[in-house]
């Protein structure tokens, strides 16, 4: 699942390359628990802002980023908790919050993962190869952007309709960027132009998010942990962890589900996706405009059996959603409902895909007849920052956000959520959607019908993902010693 066979002579190539470009790699441990960074690193950071391309900051790959764009240290896991007045539940509904990553996103922590353990075996070579990033957003920018402090050449690849900030900002960053045909729910042909550049004959390496258990490790390791950090300040004696809902996409982040169930076992996982495009729950197909969670096929790394409810939300809800939270008639509207008026300038913290991610939140609590002693656990991934054209757009489209408009979609879309395109799964709905992975992976990407049996029949199959973080963590501690970079 994850090869951490060392091929020696191109492991002596990538750290000569990390020894050129001053490049020391953060551990999975100090990424949770950026207590462990040593001192000195934390100190030139304070030098250093959240987005430049300076190698010191994949010590900021952590959900502990102080909340500062420039100079910032490490503390708490950074949440949204959304009250009652604007769900409309009397659950908890809690967030952690992707904006204070690098980049901006917490997808450049998912493109760690898939990157770092063929660096430091040598699987990777910075000097010669090429990193393809397919992707439907924030992952090829996260890639990018990884690329870009290891001075490699890389390739971002991501459907043309994407938001133009996306292109804008890879542009200064990516040594090429292929645009696919389609909207985020066009994955195939990102998967066919993989296949092009395959054999094609040029030296590359493609980091697969859909594929890449280093994704699915990652959020199991550091973004299960940071929830779990959450939840550990705010519950009280009489609170329960009810579940995590997360979109799917590449089936990343949904793995920190698994990780909080061996710690909650009672709690569900609920995928969510697009009403518009509705796979899991309808094996069903068709284009939205959530952008960047991904559609018309099952992630390879999505552990379909621990899965225990699909949610589908329908777009409109998500694209109104961001008018509410960022035009001036709506901030007004949910400041009269009695938030203040500092706690509504931060919901530019929620991009498109994070305001789904809440309405399938409150839907959840809704369907559960939650109370005020649960939590539901989801993910802001990214936050307005990729979205500004689309608020343009919108307002091209329909005209000016008005406080009326406003009203309605406080009522409609926050307010009168229902239970409606909801499937609460089975031993069989699970395995249903398992089974769909073999259309797109066993008959297309070359994957065996033995391990897609394995992944639905081996029980160890799971379990042995996170075990090997720990030698992981060893072979990049070789890695920096190698480059003498932690004694500068």
């Amino acid at each position: 699942m994850i090869d951490l066979t060392v091929d020696s002579a191109t492991l002596a190539r990538a750290v000569e390359r990390a020894r050129e470009k001053n490049i020391i790699i953060p551990t999975f441990k100090q990424q949770r628990n950026p207590g462990l960074i040593p001192d000195t690193i934390i100190a030139k950071l304070k030098r250093v802002g959240l987005w430049d391309i300076d190698p010191l900051n994949l010590f900021r790959i952590t959900w502990h980023n102080e909340a500062v764009a420039d100079g910032g240290g490490f503390g708490d896991v950074n949440f949204i908790e959304f009250p009652k007045v604007l769900t409309g539940v009397d659950a908890r509904i809690v967030a952690p919050v992707g904006k204070w990553f690098p980049t901006g996103a917490h997808k450049v922590g998912a493109a760690f993962g898939c990157l770092v353990p063929r660096l430091v075996t040598g699987q990777f070579d910075p000097t010669s190869q090429k990193a393809v990033w397919p992707s439907t957003g924030n992952y090829c920018r996260g890639g990018a952007y990884d690329s870009a402090l290891l001075g490699c050449q890389s390739i971002a690849i991501l459907p043309e309709e994407m938001s133009q900030e996306r292109f804008d900002w890879l542009t200064t960053v990516a040594g090429e960027i292929i645009k696919t045909p389609g909207s985020e729910s066009n994955v195939k042909e990102i998967f066919d132009k993989c296949w092009e550049l395959r054999e094609s004959g040029e030296d590359l390496v493609i980091f697969n998010q859909f594929d890449e258990f280093g994704n699915y490790l990652w959020h199991h390791e550091v973004t299960g942990p940071a929830m779990m950090s959450i939840l550990e300040r705010i519950m009280g004696p009489e609170d329960k962890f009810a579940g995590l809902i997360s979109a799917t996409g590449s089936a990343g982040t949904i793995a920190s589900g698994d990780y909080l169930k061996k710690q909650f076992p009672a709690s569900k996982i609920a995928a969510a996706e697009a009403l518009q495009c509705p796979t899991l729950l309808n094996n069903g197909f068709g284009a939205h405009r959530i952008e960047g969670i991904g559609d018309k096929h099952v992630p390879w790394i999505h552990n379909a059996k621990n899965t225990d409810m699909i949610i589908a939300v329908d777009d409109e809800t998500a694209v109104y959603l961001i008018r509410l939270f960022n035009e001036p008639a709506g901030k007004k509207h949910l400041i009269s409902k009695g938030l203040s008026e500092t706690w509504v300038s931060g919901l530019d913290q929620l991009g498109i895909s994070c305001a789904g991610n809440l309405a399938a939140a409150i839907k959840f609590a809704k369907y559960f007849e939650l109370g005020p002693n649960d939590i539901v656990l989801t993910v802001l991934t990214d936050s307005m920052e990729m979205y500004a054209s689309r608020l343009r757009e919108l307002t091209e489209a329909h005209g000016e956000f008005t406080e009326s408009d406003a009203a309605a979609v406080y009522a409609q879309h926050l307010q009168g959520l229902g239970i409606d395109n909801m499937e609460e799964l089975t031993y069989y709905g699970r395995k249903r959607i398992h089974n769909l992975k073999y259309f797109t992976w066993v008959e297309q990407q070359g994957k065996t019908f033995e391990e897609i049996q394995a992944q639905w029949y081996d029980d160890d199959y799971w379990k042995q993902i996170p075990t090997c973080v720990d030698e992981i963590d060893s072979l990049i501690e070789e890695f920096n010693a190698r480059t003498g970079l932690l004694n500068g």
